[in-house]
């Protein structure tokens, strides 16, 4: 092997590193370390306690799927909108996309041909379902899709240049095949909502009873507890009463034991704070302004329309121009002028920005009609 080929595999990977995406559930070792299907590289565990259990995260997702999956787009080939704009297993095609690089950070298109050779539908795959087959220099040749024991294997790319599986990714900056998604950089804040609501049920569940410390009064002959007794009441305490699930629940007292509140009390800790943090940071994480979930207190927008708009602006339209343009490129090999984006002037979150625009471009004198038409892209 030359000293190219081992620069290029440096890079490239080595024909694929032994890591698996975050989504594949993996059993085997990596750097000397043993890795399964547990966090962090579980992506179901992750979507079950983020998307499934968490509404903030959950409404966040759907907010920004939603948008790019109902945003207007500008005039195209009518196959080619058919393709775009039909259902993939029910669910509207781009919205599914959409989700799937929220969450995992790859979205997976797979390519169904008619019996005429042309795009017939497409299909978006399960991202935690589909690996990358790279080759000796780690360049992608094919992806591998596994459902339960059917294994199937598309190419990346047959004779004519033709992608049977259109793969779209976020940037990853140590990855060269898999994007990165928001369930990583969320998973602490989703871990300390979840976690604090599961406390403030607890200490409902219980009385509201605040935590502290069991002190041992020997009486008046001065006898100690015995090396046996004191395991078993710290055995004792640590299955009854440590942890959230056992937050706030009363203890029966005997044998010269006192109680003595020492640690914070939830009120103190001000666990509303803390759960309204945690959502602020979920909120980031995905790209929504924390004032269109709800959460009250935030002052970074004047009001609800300057927040809808800068969703728009920040978090929507950049990720359906991800999504479009992707589609785009590998129909193109079908339909050359095939040219997908968002109509920005029918969303009606950006109406202020062309009604300004207009009126700019109309109280310019030193524009001819003509000119000002070409740039109002009429």
């Amino acid at each position: 092997m030359t000293f190219w080929d081992n620069l290029t595999l440096a890079f490239k990977g080595g024909g694929g590193s032994v890591r698996p995406p975050l989504g594949r559930s993996y059993i085997g070792t990596y750097g000397g370390a043993a890795l399964s299907g547990d966090a962090p590289f579980s992506y179901e565990g992750r979507v079950r306690e983020a998307y499934v259990e968490n509404a903030i995260a959950q409404r966040a997702v759907r907010i920004v799927a939603e948008g790019v999956g109902g945003a207007p787009l500008l005039p195209v080939d009518d196959r080619v909108a058919a393709l775009v704009q039909t259902s993939s297993a029910g669910q509207s095609l781009l919205e599914t996309l959409a989700a799937h690089l929220l969450l995992h950070g790859n979205g997976y298109v797979q390519v169904m041909a008619g019996g005429d050779g042309q795009p017939d539908e497409l299909y978006a795959l399960r991202p935690d379902r589909v690996t990358v087959e790279p080759d000796g220099k780690g360049w992608p040749v094919a992806y591998i899709y596994r459902a339960g024991e059917h294994v199937t294997r598309f190419a990346a790319q047959d004779a004519m240049g033709r992608a049977a599986v259109i793969h779209l990714k976020a940037f990853h900056p140590t990855d060269d095949h898999y994007g990165l998604g928001c369930l990583g950089a969320a998973a602490k804040a989703v871990a300390v909502h979840n976690a604090a609501a599961k406390w403030n049920k607890a200490i409902l569940d219980n009385a509201a009873r605040p935590s502290g410390a069991l002190v041992y009064d020997p009486g008046a002959e001065g006898s100690a507890l015995t090396g046996e007794q004191f395991d078993r009441l710290k055995a004792e305490m640590e299955a009854s009463f440590a942890g959230s699930g056992n937050a706030g629940r009363p203890m029966l007292l005997e044998g010269g034991l006192k109680w003595q509140s020492m640690s914070m009390s939830p009120a103190d800790m001000d666990f509303v704070a803390l759960k309204e943090a945690a959502a602020r940071e979920i909120a980031l994480a995905f790209g929504v302004p924390p004032m269109l979930l709800g959460l009250p207190g935030d002052n970074s927008y004047a009001n609800y329309r300057e927040a809808n708009r800068a969703l728009w602006r920040l978090t929507i339209l950049p990720l359906a121009g991800k999504i479009l343009d992707g589609l785009s490129d590998a129909l193109r090999a079908w339909w050359p002028d095939a040219a997908l984006a968002v109509d920005r002037d029918q969303i009606p979150a950006l109406s202020e920005d062309r009604e300004r625009l207009w009126k700019q471009v109309c109280e310019a004198d030193f524009l001819t009609k003509d000119e000002k038409r070409a740039m109002l892209g009429v």
